[in-house]
């Protein structure tokens, strides 16, 4: 019966080690990039001595052929980051079984899809808004199911078309039309937590 109770006490003080590695949702000894012009998954893996599948993995990426510049990604060699928790009204569950299976073999680097032509300023206020609502994940569907993609919009407005592309879009038109700009849903955001 000792031997059982040292056992616990050694796989409790190994789990509670393993969880303190993890600071403010990324580990420790992850790096933070932040994407260039002309950056793709493929040269920022090479640069970093690590796989597109990797970075793809951690930054739950749905599209490895869609970055943007200012992006920030993980691609330290500690291990699989975990995603910072979002504010209660926010919470996302990223549903994997939803993303389809990406089977190409080339990566390029794709600009936004957005039709948009926001100064860098607004895409960096876009792409905050992004990471704070989906973790930028395209195939994501929050707890209740009623908001989806990376923007996390209703299907009332998507209309059943989840593509990146419509996201993109309808979240501009939204966007647009409700707070004249993403600077601007990006600072009601800040204050009152959604956009």
């Amino acid at each position: 019966m000792r031997m059982k109770k040292n056992v616990l006490k050694m796989t409790v003080a190994t789990l509670v080690v393993g969880v303190t590695t993890v600071v403010g949702g990324h580990l420790a000894d992850a790096q933070t990039i932040n994407v260039a012009q002309g950056d793709t998954l493929s040269k920022i893996a090479s640069e970093n001595n690590t796989t597109v599948d990797k970075i793809a993995q951690d930054n739950n990426i749905s599209n490895i052929n869609l970055i943007y510049v200012g992006q920030s990604l993980e691609v330290g060699e500690g291990g699989t980051a975990v995603p910072a928790a979002q504010p209660a009204s926010t919470t996302q569950s990223t549903q994997a079984s939803q993303a389809p299976a990406n089977t190409q073999s080339t990566y390029t680097t794709e600009q936004s899809q957005s039709t948009s032509t926001a100064s860098s300023s607004e895409q960096q206020a876009k792409e905050w808004i992004a990471q704070k609502e989906s973790g930028g994940s395209y195939s994501a569907v929050s707890s209740t199911g009623k908001y989806i993609g990376r923007y996390q919009l209703t299907n009332s407005y998507l209309n059943g078309d989840y593509s990146a592309a419509n996201q993109e879009r309808v979240a501009d038109s939204y966007v647009q039309s409700r707070y004249g700009s993403w600077s601007n849903a990006k600072a009601h955001h800040e204050q009152y937590g959604w956009y």
